[in-house]
């Protein structure tokens, strides 16, 4: 990652620069401490990440399959650190299923 390229700040909520994971938009314990296990401490170490990637090792620390929302989640974050505008997590659900279809196709075959 080019770090001149970094952003030096992510906007959180209130309009204020973000200091802790808590302070972004879409985030609240929870999410923060999946962010934690991910080793991401700050807002700003969300630049560069790929959020698929993100949801697959969260998986994997885990042991359990995660809520396909929470790789929208990812989507809202990694976005807003690489300078786009704060949306809602939702906001990102229809990309979600258009870019990566269904993530765990083998649930579906056990209904």
């Amino acid at each position: 990652m080019n770090v001149s390229n970094r952003p030096i700040g992510v906007p959180g909520k209130r309009g204020r620069m973000a200091e802790r994971l808590e302070d972004l938009p879409n985030v609240g314990q929870e999410t923060a401490g999946d962010l934690r296990l991910l080793g991401i401490e700050h807002p700003l170490d969300l630049y560069g990440r790929d959020p698929l990637a993100m949801y697959r090792q969260l998986e994997i620390l885990t042991g359990a399959r995660q809520d396909p929302c929470v790789l929208d989640v990812f989507i809202a974050l990694t976005r807003l650190a690489a300078g786009d505008p704060p949306k809602p997590w939702w906001h990102y659900t229809a990309e979600r299923k258009q870019r990566y279809g269904e993530l765990h196709p083998e649930a579906r075959k056990r209904r």
